[in-house]
């Protein structure tokens, strides 16, 4: 069996859904299999927003990676990174800057499999399969130590990640350990699904993705701005994901079920 023409990597259950290829669907990608497909669309079925939310949330990282840019960023670590689709981090990054590197870093095994084939010949750019909730694996990672300088500030992404993550393995407490390692001047950004606008929809989203390779935990306002913590916050602070730094005509756009934000490390 094959995604695209491409063959699937040796390990990989086709028939248990992941997140990463279920927000590939929800996107219009064609990197995913039917298992993925079958959850996309009962997550559709219950949240009929819910291609717009991930577009949402697909925008917002853009407008942050050019943020970061713009304020001296020329080097990141994208965690839980997905399946790359069009306005990858490194495109919107070296768009801006040939030179901005980046590490993406994914435990999907299609995920890391399509990252590699798209990233052969960019000498600024490569992907580290690990799981993010391992934090010493990934900042440890030759990969990561290769590309990333440590000594400057460094453009850390967590976005559409920590809702995957249940509190059992401590969110906050993986987010202050990326924290620390990074260097003054560094920026976070961070977005994350929430139950708070449409709670029984939410929920039958949960229930959708129970069985998933990837379980989804929404969590409430306070705790996702918790996650900020040790971080200066970025006008406007952490909001639904449309109103940050929101682009020419959809400042009055409603807002969606994505909080997001960026944080300063000083």
């Amino acid at each position: 069996m094959s995604v695209q023409g491409e063959r699937v990597p040796e390990g990989v259950d086709v028939r248990l859904p992941s997140a990463a290829r279920v927000y590939d669907w929800l996107l219009g990608g064609s990197h995913n299999f039917d298992s993925d497909r079958a959850v996309g669309e009962k997550v559709v079925a219950v949240l009929p927003s819910g291609r717009r939310v991930a577009a949402s949330n697909r925008a917002f990282l853009r407008r942050a990676v050019r943020y970061m840019v713009s304020h001296g960023i020329t080097q990141f670590l994208d965690l839980g990174s997905g399946i790359p689709t069009v306005g990858n981090v490194h495109e919107i990054a070296q768009e801006m800057d040939p030179g901005c590197k980046v590490v993406y870093v994914d435990y999907d095994k299609v995920a890391v499999a399509h990252s590699r084939l798209i990233l052969d010949g960019n000498p600024n750019a490569t992907v580290v399969e690990a799981d993010l909730c391992q934090p010493e694996e990934v900042l440890n990672s030759a990969a990561t130590r290769e590309m990333l300088d440590f000594d400057r500030p460094i453009g850390l992404l967590m976005v559409a990640v920590f809702h995957f993550i249940p509190d059992s393995l401590r969110p906050a407490e993986i987010v202050a350990r990326y924290r620390e390692t990074l260097p003054s001047g560094s920026l976070v950004a961070l977005s994350h699904l929430t139950a708070d606008h449409a709670p029984d929809a939410m929920a039958a989203v949960t229930e959708a993705m129970k069985n998933s390779w990837d379980p989804m935990y929404f969590r409430p306002y306070a705790e996702v701005a918790a996650l900020f913590d040790g971080l200066d916050l970025v006008e406007p602070g952490v909001v639904s994901a449309p109103l940050w730094h929101a682009e020419p005509g959809l400042r009055d756009i409603e807002p969606d079920d994505v909080y997001a934000g960026v944080g300063r490390k000083v």
